[in-house]
Formats: structure tokens, C-alpha cells, sequence
């Protein structure tokens, strides 16, 4: 890809902006939590590369097998989804520098960018930062096509929708939403180059071991779609929804509502109207499918880069009103940070629950109030689980013909990336671990993890297989999600289980 060069300060500017948003995904966690559950089973894709996943497209086993390579530890886990946030910050630059915009627009954007829920979305190894990056850097050279009329632009993009696709199937609705929007404006004679065709030829090449992987195993895509929509999507309020995408950036409103009058209404940017329509044909579809708040956050950079256009041009001579712009933007920022990052320890939390209950911030999804935010429950725990799991496996013979298996997949990743024994290999009948049994020797010995509340906590039904079984211990962290969770070790079975066992993975695949 070729930017146009940056002078000197220009180039120390972003720079800052860059260093920044990295420093902040670091700065902004309180050293008191721990990884997110969801970033636990993807860092276990990473040791069991595939050309796919139930989960997810390949791409996240692929950067999590690097991970481990550099060692693994919080900081290159952290270090990845904030150098994408980083990245989606450069392109919403170029963006505006491609539109000829000048510095104060290139500040407004990479401010609008930070003071947003970008800033916690990039803390989290999951597939969503590189998601919002890739719908960025497709806006990106889709725009700069249209600007310059050069055919390698529609293959960069192809290319980056390729990769895109091959992190999270979501930059699908993407094109969903640019097909109706081109077609309908004057930008429809992309469709009568033919190189448009060559790139997307080329990005289908690059997905094909994917869709290949798919049709193998019978389109797992499809049916994780319709488990979540059964589970989950089907909760999902529209109402709730729209209004999440205006608290998402509720810090830099300005320059969103900014960008998407500016499209409607603004002269210049007549010749962009299709993004404006991509956005509302992509909405449209979302909540048509009742899509959770999230998966829409990438189409917003693009959209704060034209509202930093649109602003930049009208206060440029106004250091005033701009100065308040800048301080409203990153002052609503402050305050909301303990709100929107895992700053403050539990323990002062708690200490200022009232704040946090008049938000719904203390609402879980069993409509209760807690002592934490769900997501902030989410990163703790975990470490004390794995040494607890770490005990009972230390008192298995010889360390051999034992299955460890949990209840959830964040239990079986957080005892895999925690576990002390490099033979640990926890797995559980949720998500891709169910996949990745292998019983063709047979079990001896079960250790069990096991949620509080759960029906038969004295093992009664497995009593007759066992001549032993014993709790080890349980979580004992109160703000914990997973505060009570137990492990039991079930020593000698007295009988042959593999075939229970078989018989209970395929009870799940069923299922799933």
C-alpha cells in the first residue's frame, strides 16, 4: 500500500497519537484483573491451528500461535488489539489527509477515535479490534479508488475484506450494506471494471482454505450463527441497540453527528454520499438480524473522519470554539473512563457502587445487580482456578490417564494458559473445545470443574464409577464471575468411561 509522505511534523504528531493509544491500552487496566474469559479460549486456538474454528475464522489461531512464540504473557496479549486500535487510527488519518484535510482535521480524528469505546474494545484480545480495523482500511482504499481512480486500490481492499473475513465473518454485512449503496449513486461504474472483478477474485482465493474447512465439516458457521441467535441474538433489543451505538461514542458525538450531517448535507462531500448510505443500508441489516451492539463498531472511524473534515473546515479561525470541542471531547473522557476501562480496583468499586448501579452497570445478564460490572467479573479469578486445578492434577498417579474437564470455555482456557504443567490440557463440552477430545486411551482419572449453584455438587451421580472422589477447593474470590466454582478429582474408576464419555461428546455435537 502507498501513503502519501508525511513531513516531519506531521509524522511526529501521529506518532504521538499512535504511542498514545497504545500507552493507554495499558495504562487504563488496573494491574488487579486479570485476562477476559473470551481472550483465554482464543489464545488456546493458538495450539490447535486449523484453516477454522467454531468460533472463529482461522486468523485469531494463527496470531495467537505467535503470541505464545513471544512468551506469551499479558503484555503481548494486550499488545496485539492495541496495535490494531493503533492501526484504525492511521487509517482514519490517511482518510482525512486523502480528503485534503490539514492537521487540526488529522487531531480532531485520532482524538474522536480515543475518546470512544474503541478505547476498551482495544484492550481485549478478541477478534472485534482487528474487525474495526479492517472495515477502516476497506473504507479507506474504496475512497481513495474513487479519488484517484487507481485499479490497485480495489485490490489492496480486496485483500484487506479477505483478511478481514478470515478474522470475523462480520465484515460480511459489510458488503451487504456497500452493494445497494453503490449501486444506487454514481460510483456504480465500479462494477463495469474489470479489476474489481481480479481483486475479488483474489480475495476469494485467499479465503478458499476456509470455505473449503466449512463445507468439510458441514458449514459450522451455520449452526454457530443459529446457536447464538437462539441463545442470544433473539434477547437482543433494537431500541437497545441504536442507543448503545450513540453512548459507544457519546465522548465524541460531535464528530460523529458532525460526519453524518456533513455526508447528508455538505457540499463537498456529495461525492461520498454512498458512505452514508453503506452505514445506513449496514444498520438497516444489523437490526434486522438483531445483531449484538458491537459488531456495527466499524463503520464509525470512517464516519469520524468526515465529521473532523466537516469541523476543521468550519472552526479552522475559531482557536476558541475548537479548543472546547477538543476539551469537551477529552474531559467527557475522564470522567467516564472508570465507567469504560477496568481502572479502579474492585474494592474502590465497590466502594462506589451507588455510581455504577445508576448506570445498569452492575446488571448482569440473569437481570440482577452484582458487585461488579459483568465484564470487569469477567477478568477475575482465573489465576486462583488454574492453582487450584494445578493441585488435584499434582495428586493424579504419575500424572497419566487423567482428563481434565470443565464447565465453560473460559475455565478450560484460563487452567490451560495458567496451568503450571505443561501436560495440562484442559478441555470442556463448550464452544471448540468439544472438538478437541481425544479419547483413544483410555481415563482413569476426572477432574472435574464445576460452577457454584450447580444440582449435584457432591457428585452423587458419579459416586459408582469412582472409588474415590474429593473436592479440592472452589474460587474463594468474592467479585469473581466464577466465585464458587469448584474442583473435584475423581480418582480410580472402577469401571471403563471412555465409552460414557464418547457418548456424551456426541450427545453435544447433536446438540450443537
Amino acid at each position: 500500500m502507498k501513503f502519501t509522505t508525511l513531513n516531519k511534523p506531521e509524522n511526529a504528531l501521529l506518532s504521538f497519537f499512535l504511542i498514545l493509544k497504545v500507552v493507554l491500552s495499558f495504562a487504563l487496566v488496573n494491574p488487579a484483573y486479570e485476562l477476559h474469559r473470551d481472550e483465554y479460549l482464543h489464545l488456546d486456538l493458538g495450539s490447535h491451528l486449523a484453516a477454522g474454528y467454531t468460533s472463529v475464522p482461522p486468523l485469531t489461531g494463527f496470531l495467537s500461535a505467535l503470541i505464545k512464540e513471544l512468551g506469551g504473557g499479558f503484555f503481548w496479549v494486550r499488545l496485539f488489539p492495541a496495535v490494531f486500535g493503533a492501526l484504525t487510527i492511521f487509517y482514519s488519518w490517511k482518510t482525512v489527509r486523502l480528503l485534503k484535510g490539514g492537521l487540526l482535521a488529522c487531531s480532531f480524528v485520532a482524538v474522536a477515535c480515543l475518546c470512544s469505546a474503541l478505547l476498551r474494545l482495544n484492550t481485549l484480545y478478541q477478534p472485534n479490534s482487528f474487525d474495526v480495523l479492517a472495515w477502516t482500511a476497506v473504507f479507506y482504499h474504496l475512497i481513495a479508488h474513487f479519488e484517484t481512480g487507481k485499479a490497485s486500490q480495489l485490490y489492496t481492499m480486496a485483500i484487506w475484506a479477505a483478511v478481514g473475513f478470515l478474522n470475523k465473518y462480520n465484515i460480511v454485512f459489510l458488503g451487504i450494506g456497500l452493494l445497494p449503496a453503490l449501486l444506487l449513486l454514481p460510483q456504480r461504474r465500479v462494477f463495469v471494471n474489470r479489476h474489481l472483478y481480479l481483486a475479488l477474485l483474489l480475495a476469494l482465493v485467499l479465503v478458499l482454505p476456509n470455505l473449503i474447512w466449512q463445507v468439510y465439516y458441514n458449514f459450522p458457521v451455520v449452526r454457530h450463527m443459529l446457536e447464538l441467535s437462539r441463545s442470544q441474538l433473539v434477547h437482543v433489543n433494537r431500541t437497545d441497540f441504536l442507543t448503545n451505538q450513540v453512548l459507544y461514542f457519546i465522548n465524541s458525538i460531535v464528530f460523529l453527528i458532525s460526519g453524518l450531517v456533513a455526508l447528508a448535507c455538505y457540499r463537498p462531500f456529495r461525492r461520498h454520499r454512498w458512505v452514508l448510505l453503506t452505514y445506513l443500508f449496514t444498520m438497516t441489516v444489523f437490526c434486522y438480524f438483531r445483531a449484538k451492539d458491537y459488531y456495527a463498531l466499524g463503520l464509525y472511524p470512517v464516519l469520524l473522519s468526515f465529521g473532523a473534515l466537516f469541523l476543521a473546515d468550519k472552526l479552522n479561525k475559531r482557536p476558541v470554539v475548537t479548543g472546547a470541542v477538543l476539551t469537551a471531547s477529552i474531559g467527557s473522557l475522564i470522567l467516564f473512563i472508570p465507567f469504560l476501562m477496568p481502572l479502579w480496583s474492585p474494592g474502590k468499586i465497590v466502594e462506589n457502587q451507588g455510581r455504577f448501579q445508576k448506570i445498569g452497570l452492575l446488571r448482569w445478564e440473569d437481570g440482577k445487580d452484582h458487585q461488579l460490572p459483568q465484564d470487569f467479573a469477567d477478568m477475575q479469578g482465573w489465576r486462583e482456578l488454574a492453582k487450584i486445578a494445578d493441585r488435584a492434577y499434582a495428586l493424579v498417579p504419575g500424572r497419566s490417564a487423567v482428563l481434565v474437564r470443565a464447565n465453560n470455555y473460559g475455565q478450560a482456557g484460563a487452567i490451560n494458559y495458567y496451568s503450571k504443567f505443561k501436560s495440562m490440557n484442559c478441555l470442556s463440552y463448550n464452544a471448540d473445545y468439544l472438538y478437541w477430545f481425544d479419547l483413544s486411551k483410555p481415563v482413569k482419572h476426572l477432574i472435574l470443574i464445576r460452577e457454584a449453584g450447580e444440582q449435584d455438587p457432591r457428585r452423587n451421580e458419579e459416586q459408582r464409577l469412582f472409588k474415590r472422589i474429593r473436592k479440592i477447593g472452589s474460587v474463594q474470590n468474592t467479585y469473581a464471575r466464577e466465585y464458587g466454582t469448584s474442583v473435584y478429582l475423581l480418582e480410580s474408576a472402577t469401571t471403563d468411561i471412555n465409552p460414557r464419555l464418547r457418548e456424551e461428546i456426541k450427545e453435544e455435537l447433536h446438540d450443537d
